[in-house]
């Protein structure tokens, strides 16, 4: 598997344990930190997959974040009810250039391409 879908499926966990956390209620709900925990690892899990893969950490690393960060500012809105400000989606589609500008300048390097672990 391409190291970039690693890092993009991290992610995804990325956003799902911001979501999960924010249903948590600070934490006071046992279910729903249990949820945000499991999908911290899962996420971790999965840039550290792409990163053995060769990515360089500076590209896997803001590619995993601006994935997370777009996610969550998308589910805000959808399940929270977020403002839909427009200098709020200008300055998230800036993030989805910065996102694209990153993974284009970084190709993976050396690396362990070949293994699924």
């Amino acid at each position: 598997m391409n190291p970039w879908m690693w890092v993009l499926a991290g992610g995804v966990f990325e956003t799902s344990w911001a979501v999960a956390m924010k249903m948590s209620d600070g934490f006071a709900n046992i279910a729903w930190t249990a949820v945000t925990l499991s999908f911290l690892f899962a996420s971790i899990y999965f840039l550290n997959s792409g990163l053995k893969r060769g990515l360089p950490v500076g590209g896997g690393y803001a590619v995993w974040v601006g994935v997370g960060a777009i996610g969550s500012i998308v589910m805000g809105i959808l399940i929270f009810g977020e403002s839909l400000q427009i200098t709020r989606l200008m300055f998230a589609a800036i993030i989805i250039v910065g996102i694209i500008g990153v993974e284009l300048s970084c190709k993976p390097e050396g690396g362990d391409h070949g293994q699924d672990s």
